[in-house]
């Protein structure tokens, strides 16, 4: 019975997991799933799904398919009559379920064929691992080493003149056995930082922001699922930069004009004081809607080609569009891309255009 329930369940997981994958660009555009995440697992509404099956009727009971039809004879039972009223029948639900953000992850990975990430550096994060290296004369039974038990069961039967060639059973008693014994060594993990930058001067809106957070959502997400810590820092900026949190990130909303190079220079410091690049994977990513102070632009230009691109594994630019904004700066770093392979440039115009934003980031396996 528990191996039935457990096929069932796999089944089912599975169900789900192509119900999510044929209806990914519907949740990362609505961005439900961020609202519902907690202790690595993410609650996902579905719609109610019948698993299909053969359901036998009454014999003889007529109908069209038993019997003569006439041309044109509706399949259904016909519809009662008189006035309308009430229903007294339950509707469909929702159902919600439960996906880690490894399998999230991997439903992402198989939709945009993302490439798995190569990590750099050195690691900085220990974990034990056991390795069964040598043998010992106790143990448990799961753990015996049936090659060296036999061969100390048969040299025993050979010296002591039991061992019958023509009947070559070997037989081996407790001082025979031999067991696999392990030993703890360390096993170093990959680690990254993800930096996220983003403007929120006046002609950022807040439908700018949840684009933002959204895809930094699905970002997160990719990169978790190959190294073994993570750690965030998240900068705004407008005509300076500062570090916030989290909530202050995505919520706050500022005005004045907007001077890129300030983020960068703070990025900058971030990384140099808290996450070496020869022990950390660093990721950056910057979110803005392209609108510059004008001469600001070389400042820029400068300070990502000569600190901050050596420094970091990849540099995302996403532009969202904002009808306030100029996107003017777009041109300028796409131009930089063209000849530095560690910066990818994409435009997000909305939310549709959250997924293919996605692929241009990841798809570079770095």
């Amino acid at each position: 019975m528990g191996q039935k329930i457990e096929r069932d369940l796999q089944r089912f997981r599975k169900i789900v997991r192509g119900k999510v994958k044929s209806d990914l660009r519907k949740y990362i555009s609505r961005g439900e799933m961020i609202g519902k995440k907690g202790n690595d697992l993410v609650s996902i509404p579905l719609p109610s799904i019948e698993i299909p099956q053969f359901r036998y009727g009454s014999k003889n009971s007529g109908g069209v398919g038993v019997g003569e039809g006439q041309p044109g004879q509706p399949l259904s039972n016909p519809e009662g009559e008189g006035e309308p009223k009430a229903g007294d029948q339950p509707g469909g639900h929702i159902l919600e379920v439960e996906l880690t953000l490894e399998e999230l992850a991997e439903i992402l990975g198989e939709e945009l064929a993302l490439p798995r990430i190569e990590p750099r550096g050195k690691a900085n994060v220990v974990s034990e691992k056991d390795k069964y290296t040598s043998i010992r004369r106790v143990g448990p039974e799961s753990l015996r080493h049936f090659k060296r038990t036999y061969k100390n069961a048969l040299k025993r039967q050979i010296s002591s003149g039991t061992y019958v060639p023509d009947d070559p059973r070997v037989v081996p008693v407790r001082e025979d056995k031999q067991y696999r014994s392990w030993k703890v060594t360390p096993q170093p993990e990959s680690v990254a930082c993800i930096i996220y930058m983003m403007d929120v001067s006046g002609s950022m809106t807040d439908e700018q922001k949840e684009i933002v957070r959204i895809e930094s959502f699905w970002i997160d997400t990719w990169i978790k699922r190959h190294y073994k810590g993570i750690e965030r820092a998240y900068i705004v900026h407008d005509a300076v930069a500062r570090e916030v949190d989290e909530h202050t990130f995505y919520h706050t909303r500022e005005s004045g004009g907007t001077k890129i190079s300030s983020a960068y220079e703070l990025a900058n410091k971030i990384i140099d004081s808290r996450y070496p690049p020869n022990d950390w994977n660093v990721y950056a990513f910057h979110f803005s809607d392209g609108d510059n102070w004008g001469d600001d632009v070389p400042k820029c230009l400068e300070i990502l080609s000569k600190q901050l691109l050596p420094k970091v594994n990849l540099f995302g630019y996403g532009q969202v569009e904002s009808p306030y904004g100029s996107g003017e700066f777009f041109d300028h770093i796409a131009e930089l891309a063209a000849a530095e392979e560690k910066i990818v440039v994409s435009k997000v115009p909305d939310r549709d255009a959250i997924l293919g934003s996605i692929k241009e980031f990841l798809s570079t396996g770095r």
